[in-house]
């Protein structure tokens, strides 16, 4: 039987192919009586998912590329001796025979007792290891559902696998960008968490939000993801599927005539320039920013560095990284942001974690989490100071609010700066540092800003959640999230007139920046850098070329000075027409 959800979309296209569950199989546990003669059997069974899983660890470890990080095979070898322990592999045993309840049931009952055991042990380090006995039940669990562990190699003839989650957290979206998945749909999320911004990066289809598709969906299902609509098909009859293909076709033709635009130089009607930059998460994304023809990296979100992983980067390590890009940048400017862990950004679990908070978007996130660890913070300064010797890079500072949170971190590039000095290690003498605009407190004290900084880059994301209350997270509440709220406009529209009448470079390089609908509202603001991910960059590109400045200047200004949503997006409408 087909039917149809509707989400949020993340992003945009079309996208046919079959569903891949993936979910905690935790959530899908019954708890069961057998019968005593069938004890033997439901043993032989957990027994028959423990050697799957012991194959599919000893398959991942044959796949670990030579060059890879040590972590990565410690880690497999750390979950396959989980899985031999027998506080794992004979205790559910005895448990079935026992209690005669299912061979889930049993493991999860003692994944129980050893978490409860481990959350008692005072060393952080070791407390933490109850996270690795979860995943390796996780896999176990996964076989005994008949869920597989890893992605099927068997692909149907639409050649497209569609990832079907109940939520998705960055940390699994950064390792899912390793595999050549064609969408992404979740229950949970808003457009733009994390998790939605990194989907996005993707460049596939992706919707959020339809809260009930990991439960109505099943393994294999045909899908049709509408990433234009927001709309999700379950097993469409022939006369959609035929449909859909031909408007997938449309939309895929659209995209290649906009990589035509590549080596356009990007201004408006009038012949104003305008400056298109690429946010990247990890050097890889670096083939999509060149194909792209970004004029520089106005966002390295460098937490991405730093998770999916047991111990934090050394600072070689980021070095490395960090030079990679800006080698391939060949002397276009890159912005190095540096690390912005908290909210639905975190580190894995590890003695390095912040310990988790009760509002973790109004804790200790990003630059107050850096100063109240100044080691792991200079080791990093330092790894960004000497990947300056090899291009043009700058500093990007999150989430500042207060002046002296400017002062101490001024005073710790200035620490490592003098650390590299006497080491004579070489890196540029005068790197740029900037500040990110996120929070409204400090779009309305914009001056003491200006006056220490460099240059300024709005981040739209947070500035919306923090100034209309709203947790971009959560699907509850996205219908309140208004990038075209009064509030919000106004502050991004003042700090772009006062940075510029100040002679400030300013760039937007939060979601608002990769909108089409809103490209020719921030030129008519007065915006002339604007930086998203690659994949959004030629559409951009694209609304600029066709852009009088003029016009949106006008229209911008009535735009801000409407106090009437609808009316807003009536004039919205004309600016775009």
């Amino acid at each position: 039987m087909n039917f149809v959800l509707h989400g949020h979309s993340v992003s945009n296209g079309i996208t046919i192919g079959h569903a891949h569950l993936v979910s905690s199989a935790r959530l899908e546990v019954a708890h069961y009586n057998i019968p005593a003669d069938d004890v033997p059997g439901e043993v032989a069974r957990l027994d028959q998912a423990f050697e799957k899983v012991r194959a599919e660890l000893t398959e991942v470890a044959q796949q670990i590329p030579t060059n890879a990080p040590a972590e990565f095979a410690a880690f497999v070898d750390l979950h396959t001796m989980i899985l031999n322990d027998s506080a794992l592999s004979v205790e559910p045993r005895q448990l079935i025979a026992e209690t005669l309840c299912n061979a889930e049931w049993a493991l999860v009952s003692q994944m129980e007792r050893l978490v409860a055991q481990f959350e008692a042990i005072d060393d952080p380090y070791l407390r933490e290891r109850k996270a690795d006995i979860q995943q390796v039940v996780e896999r176990v669990l996964k076989a005994l559902l008949g869920h597989p562990g890893t992605a099927p190699q068997d692909l149907s003839a639409e050649g497209e696998l569609i990832v079907v989650a109940h939520d998705l957290s960055p940390a699994d979206m950064l390792l899912f960008k390793e595999h050549a998945f064609g969408g992404f749909v979740t229950d949970l999320g808003g457009v733009t968490s994390h998790t939605a911004i990194l989907a996005r990066s993707l460049g596939i289809p992706a919707i959020v939000g339809l809260h009930h598709a990991r439960q109505m969906i099943r393994e294999g299902d045909l899908l049709i993801v509408d990433g234009v609509q927001g709309v999700l098909i379950v097993d469409p009859d022939a006369s959609v599927l035929a449909e859909y293909r031909l408007r997938q076709s449309a939309f895929d033709l659209e995209r290649r005539k906009l990589k035509r635009l590549r080596s356009t130089p990007a201004k408006t009607l009038e012949g104003t320039p305008i400056e298109l930059f690429a946010n990247i998460e990890l050097p890889r994304d670096m083939a999509q920013v060149l194909e792209s023809g970004a004029q520089g990296i106005g966002l390295f979100r460098s937490e991405f560095l730093f998770m999916n992983r047991r111990q934090l980067p050394s600072e070689d390590e980021q070095f490395e990284a960090y030079r990679e890009v800006v080698l391939a940048m060949e002397g276009k400017p890159v912005t190095i942001r540096t690390l912005d862990l908290g909210a639905d950004k975190a580190l894995q679990s590890t003695a390095d974690a912040p310990a988790p908070m009760p509002n973790p978007a109004l804790g200790l996130r990003a630059i107050r989490y850096c100063l109240a660890e100044p080691k792991m913070f200079l080791a990093q300064l330092r790894a960004i100071l000497r990947a300056s010797h090899y291009g043009n890079v700058r500093i990007l500072v999150p989430m500042l609010a207060h002046i002296h949170e400017i002062d101490q971190t001024l005073a710790l590039i200035r620490q490592a700066r003098t650390t590299l000095q006497q080491a004579q290690v070489p890196h540029a003498p005068d790197v740029p540092v900037g500040g990110m605009i996120e929070i409204p407190a400090a779009a309305l004290a914009l001056p003491m800003f200006m006056r220490r900084l460099d240059f300024l880059s709005i981040g739209t994301n947070d500035l919306i959640q923090y100034t209309l209350a709203i947790d971009r997270t959560d699907d509850a509440v996205a219908h309140l999230y208004d990038p075209l709220h009064p509030a919000v406009l106004q502050l991004v529209a003042n700090v772009i007139l006062r940075a510029k009448r100040a002679d400030v470079p300013v760039a937007v390089c939060g979601e608002m920046a990769g909108d089409p609908l809103l490209t020719r509202l921030l030129l008519g603001m007065g915006l002339t850098n604007f930086s998203m991910h690659p994949a959004q960059l030629l559409e951009i590109k694209d609304r600029v070329l066709k852009t009088s400045l003029p016009e949106a200047t006008l229209l911008a200004a009535r735009v801000l000075r409407s106090n009437d949503s609808q009316r807003t997006r009536e004039l919205l409408r004309k600016l775009n027409a």
